[in-house]
């Protein structure tokens, strides 16, 4: 397992990594379309689609991608539509935890299957719209979902349990614990504020994400650094009730040792549209 692990990290990374990094964001942003694809056809599948629906939903969300891309969406600035994302996730996300995993089945396939292939289509367009503003901006939002998720990792093993006498969500994720969450919280509260005075001190041409809210006041960057990580988590807890009613482990098998595509974007699918909400907010 954990050398399937290593061998395909390698790989996503040797695709990945030039594409990110290319002078045009047109590589970066084909790569993602790849894999949004696929976590589109997970999805169906998940939802209790056969091969050919399943297809359907990827082919669905590439047309959509695609479309925006064409229209040129892309360099476009989509205040409406950013905070018309976010929103609906804080929404959702709130009452789908509340619901569980009883609760997932009870909503119609169809309005199941629509609203996770447009979540799909969302997120694609804000890290493509993010890849075209910069790649320090980019990075900044892809950066925090990771540092919250190896903070909270950390801080859930070490101090789990010994403050709290409850899980977080133990129907859904057994693992996670209300300290991890702190402990996400904290870890993105240091990494955005250390990001910001990297900004600063090199001179960024292109300021990431914290640059652009600390420009606004220390404490707006605080309390949406606290609200992108708590929003990380309830992407996963989200993906991982889905799973759970589907009977499912992982998403697929498309990456193996890690599970599915969906595995890997699921505390992105929120944080993409939020980060550019906040961004459009505080540009405005």
């Amino acid at each position: 397992m954990l050398k399937q692990r290593i061998i395909t990290a390698i790989v996503l990374l040797a695709i990945l990594l030039p594409a990110l990094f290319w002078p045009s964001p047109v590589p970066f942003c084909v790569v993602a379309l790849i894999l949004i694809a696929a976590a589109a056809w997970e999805w169906g599948k998940l939802n209790g689609l056969g091969q050919g629906g399943a297809v359907g939903c990827a082919v669905a969300c590439v047309v959509l991608c695609a479309g925006s891309w064409y229209v040129g969406l892309l360099e476009r600035q989509l205040p409406a539509l950013w905070l018309v994302a976010g929103v609906s996730w804080v929404i959702a996300g709130a009452f789908l935890i509340r619901g569980g995993v009883a609760g997932w089945p009870r909503i119609p396939q169809t309005v199941r299957i629509v609203a996770g292939v447009l979540a799909l289509w969302a997120a694609w367009l804000a890290v493509a719209q993010a890849r075209v503003i910069g790649i320090n901006f980019l990075l900044s939002l892809l950066v925090l979902v990771w540092v919250a998720d190896i903070f909270a990792y950390f801080a859930g093993r070490a101090f789990g349990l010994k403050f709290t006498k409850r899980k977080l969500a133990p129907a859904i994720s057994p693992g996670k614990s209300w300290e991890g969450v702190w402990g996400g919280m904290a870890g993105v509260v240091v990494l955005a504020v250390a990001w910001t005075l990297a900004d600063r001190a090199l001179q960024a041409d292109v300021p990431s994400l914290y640059s652009r809210l600390a420009a606004q006041g220390w404490w707006l960057l605080v309390i949406a650094a606290v609200f992108m990580a708590a929003m990380s988590v309830v992407g996963d807890l989200v993906e991982s009730l889905v799973k759970r009613s589907a009977g499912a482990k992982d998403s697929s098998n498309l990456l193996p040792g890690h599970g599915g595509v969906l595995d890997r974007v699921d505390a992105l699918l929120p944080t993409l549209p939020l980060a550019m909400m906040l961004a459009s907010l505080t540009a405005r």
